[in-house]
């Protein structure tokens, strides 16, 4: 919610970044900001430095239709100085694009405010308990899709892992958690759910608009026809739902057509969510999680992040060691309210990754839970 990410994924951050190949995207100019705590909706993940980059032949910016009469604004908070930012976004996105500033305005002009939209992004899946949240991604439909998903694709998915070191069935679960492989994919016009949610959501308004700003560079560089765009209600495009600074920062052009289609080309979505694992530091063979037995005299331990900061030393001198042996590698300790009670789990550098994409490690542990379940003989 890929942002990042970044509600219930498409499956819907990244975010949730929110995604090795040969060509990346070219770098924004626009700042790039944490994706969206939903999943499916910008489960796509935070941004950094892209590694590699592709243009396109020939970049068309696709022309503004007509300007539609203005939609009815929503009354209340979210409309306080509309014009004002209304204003300074399409200055800012104009000088930092290149895009002329007439353009970005007849863009905004069909831009629609959706309610349902706003209903949406405030009751995310992630607030659910671990108990409640399992039940929805970790189902015979979902794992039995996913086996076929990775027998129909297992040449070109173990060609990515050897050039990522990501396995296939990561990639495998992360497109089945956001679009049950590709069925889900949204509906909510991009251009729409972006201009949404960065006018009309005060809580998280500026990094929507920061989205907003990169949504139109986007479509220049890999000719989306914004009119027709679509996807999660939190602005989430493609088989693996990436918001727009990840889809610029990691989608890759992974069937070698000189094009990045993360809507269309599923050889391109694969290669591009190993490549934003990979970019946020996958360790190839290295584990995600372990379980944590726990010290009958161990005092509640709540760490301040998802990061692999501690030492299995330190862990064990808090009372919590690993249930069989493991790599002695950093890790971290999550917690979780399971259907038979309280889990114990020592997270490792590849489970931080996976939340990368989606920072709730609820989000995390279905997708690697899927993973299991979709390898398993």
């Amino acid at each position: 919610m890929n942002n990042r990410i970044l509600a219930a994924p498409l499956s819907c951050l990244f975010l949730l970044g929110l995604v090795a190949c040969t060509k990346a995207g070219p770098k924004p100019a626009l700042p790039v900001i944490e994706p969206p705590l939903p999943s499916g909706a910008a489960s796509t993940p935070a941004t950094t430095t892209p590694a590699t980059s592709v243009t396109p032949a020939a970049p068309v910016v696709p022309v503004a239709p007509a300007p539609a009469p203005a939609a009815t604004p929503p009354p209340g908070e979210g409309y306080a100085g509309l014009g004002a930012k209304r204003e300074a976004f399409i200055a800012r996105t104009a000088q930092d694009s290149g895009i002329p500033a007439a353009e970005i305005a007849a863009w905004l002009d069909q831009a629609r405010y959706q309610q349902s939209i706003i209903n949406a992004i405030t009751r995310p899946a992630e607030g659910k308990p671990w108990r409640d949240y399992r039940p929805i991604f970790l189902t015979d439909k979902r794992i039995s899709e996913g086996r076929a998903f990775l027998a129909a694709n297992r040449d070109e998915l173990l060609r990515i892992q050897a050039q990522t070191g990501v396995p296939p069935e990561y990639v495998t679960a992360i497109i089945g958690v956001e679009t049950s492989y590709g069925g889900n994919t949204g509906s909510y016009r991009v251009l729409d759910a972006l201009y949404t949610l960065g006018f009309f959501y005060p809580k998280r308004e500026e990094f929507f608009r920061a989205e907003l700003g990169h949504l139109f560079p986007l479509a220049r560089d890999e000719q989306l026809d914004l009119a027709q765009l679509r996807g999660s209600y939190a602005g989430a495009m493609g088989y693996g739902q990436f918001i727009p600074s990840s889809y610029r920062n990691y989608a890759v052009d992974g069937d070698g057509d000189g094009r990045r289609d993360l809507v269309n080309s599923k050889r391109d979505a694969m290669a591009s969510v190993a490549n934003y694992f990979k970019a946020h530091g996958w360790q190839a063979g290295q584990p995600v999680v372990a379980r944590a037995q726990v010290d009958a005299n161990a005092a509640p331990f709540v760490p301040d992040t998802l990061e692999a900061r501690y030492t299995l030393a330190e862990l064990a001198a808090r009372g919590y060691r690993a249930a069989a042996p493991v790599p002695a590698l950093p890790a971290t300790l999550v917690t979780l309210e399971g259907a038979q009670g309280t889990e114990h789990w020592l997270a490792f550098k590849n489970f931080y990754v996976i939340t990368r994409y989606n920072r709730s490690p609820l989000y995390a542990m279905a997708v690697h839970q899927l993973a299991q379940e979709i390898a398993a003989p």
